[in-house]
């Protein structure tokens, strides 16, 4: 039994089948991916959530365990350049994994910094080989566990910042926002998620920047139609009330219309803070009890705003990160003082640069997302949703997308009470816990429930964290702490 149908909860089904299981996902919502279900809309698809995939390999494992090829089924397009980072004064810099290109653009802004690039460079190598390849699908059920990494974090400097390590190798302040701003990607502050997040950059470079053509979606869908050919099933608009417990072991779930399901193993996929605060309910002791939980850190909020144009802005390319003013002092705002302030970032998808059949014929399809307080902001999102879409609708006019207001023709917006009340996700945080060092590996909740017997989580609540290759990392941990079917054989 998989609750929820997010990336995590069908790459978590598909490995189970693999070994032996039948297995039912129940998602909530009308439509399966969770935070990456698709949006249609006036001739328009927009995915609602994930734009990129960045480990494809991961997607391949899934296809080849039901003995198929994605290949086949999803083409993943390579993006080049992966992004284009707008400082706010215009300057663009065009980021990609030709290391030559990426020279020529380091010694354009900051020749003294090139030297400190490679090593920054070489670093991050060794961060990934360490902190994904080895670690991502390890998990991380026991103190010890960290004992035995904590000589590694120390070499590789993991007790600093993102930040803090990108600053010791370059000195200009547009280099060291270049390479640090990644943890935004999973939720995370670069002034203080820790080092080990410069894995990302290299995670880049190694396997390159995809776009799933047809849209993320199409990754979605694939998965499903994997799971029923294993003989499983996805069950939409069955949400889950609570996990069934008794004597310490889960035995299945109950829906809010009060049926009920048995199941041997149950997988959640839901919001970690959703699992052990609403889920297995307070009856129930666990590691992550209601005061836990409430001092737990959570990442930023989420603005996403889908549009579409019925002109093309051919200048603008897949994927554009569009800085404001300030970079620091801004995440001050959202992470510590919880403040919604006047300037902003954002990061623009123009999925039509590379795929058409997202968009009616001469049009062209966006998504604008900005990052802001979660609900513990005293923000009246009722209120400062249109506000903040005509902000950023007035921002992108001034400088890539001139014009855009008369060119508008479809529009639809969500803010953190979207990820609160449809994604359940605690305080409308936008990838759940914030990853800090208190926060990773063995501190957040494991893989296998540290107190109820055969209750499993995956997703961006759990080891290794948010993002695709962190999701589907955690459904791959199940192959080595969920016994084989057949220990549930009669």
């Amino acid at each position: 039994m998989v609750i929820g149908s997010g990336f995590g909860g069908l790459a978590a089904a598909i490995r189970l089948g693999a070994r032996g299981y039948r297995v039912t996902v129940l998602e909530r919502l009308d439509y399966p991916g969770g935070r990456a279900g698709v949006l249609h809309q006036d001739g328009f698809t927009f995915d609602r959530g994930p734009t990129i995939v960045t480990a494809p390999f991961l997607f391949d494992e899934l296809w080849r365990l039901c003995g198929k090829e994605r290949a086949d089924h999803v083409e993943l397009k390579p993006m080049m350049p992966f992004y284009r980072i707008r400082f706010d004064h215009g300057d663009e810099v065009a980021c990609s994994g030709d290391l030559e290109a990426m020279r020529d653009e380091v010694r354009r802004i900051a020749p003294a910094d090139l030297a400190g690039y490679e090593r920054f460079l070489l670093k991050a190598r060794e961060i990934c080989r360490k902190g994904f390849e080895e670690l991502g699908d390890r998990p991380f059920g026991s103190p010890l566990d960290m004992l035995r990494i904590a000589p590694d974090l120390l070499r590789l400097e993991g007790y600093r910042s993102v930040h803090g390590l990108v600053s010791r190798f370059v000195r200009h302040p547009k280099l060291r926002t270049m390479l640090s701003f990644h943890p935004l990607l999973i939720g995370g502050n670069p002034f203080r998620a820790p080092a080990i997040y410069c894995l990302i950059p290299d995670l880049e470079r190694r396997w390159g920047v995809h776009y799933p053509m047809g849209g993320v979606s199409r990754l979605v869908d694939g998965l499903v139609d994997l799971i029923r050919g294993q003989g499983g099933a996805v069950r939409l608009g069955a949400d889950v009330a609570r996990i069934l417990v008794d004597q310490g072991r889960a035995r299945g779930v109950q829906l809010a219309t009060g049926e009920r399901i048995p199941a041997d193993v149950v997988v959640s996929n839901a919001d970690a803070a959703c699992t052990y605060g609403k889920l297995v309910g307070a009856t129930q002791r666990t590691r992550w009890s209601p005061a836990k939980l409430g001092r737990a850190r959570y990442s930023m909020g989420l603005f996403v705003w889908y549009f579409g144009t019925r002109r093309r802005y051919e200048d603008v390319g897949h994927h554009t990160i569009l800085l404001g003013p300030r970079y620091r002092e801004l995440l001050t705002d959202i992470f510590d003082r919880k403040r919604l302030t006047g300037d902003f970032s954002l990061y623009l998808h123009r999925p039509s640069a590379s795929d058409a059949s997202v968009a009616p014929e001469g049009n062209d399809a966006f998504y604008a997302l900005c990052p802001v307080p979660n609900l513990d902001a005293d923000v009246d999102w009722a209120v400062e949703g249109e506000r903040r879409r005509q902000a950023v609708a007035a921002r992108l006019s001034a400088t890539i997308l001139p014009g855009l207001e008369s060119q508008i023709v479809t529009s639809s917006f969500v803010t953190p009470l979207h990820f609160r009340d449809q994604l359940l996700s605690a305080k409308g945080a936008g990838f759940g816990f914030e990853p800090v060092l208190t926060q990773s590996a063995w501190f957040r909740p494991h893989n296998r429930s540290e107190n109820i017997e055969n209750l499993y989580l995956v997703g961006a609540g759990t080891h290794p964290g948010a993002g695709l290759p962190g999701v589907l990392s955690s459904a791959k941990i199940l192959d080595k702490v969920v016994p084989h079917a057949t220990a549930f054989a009669s």
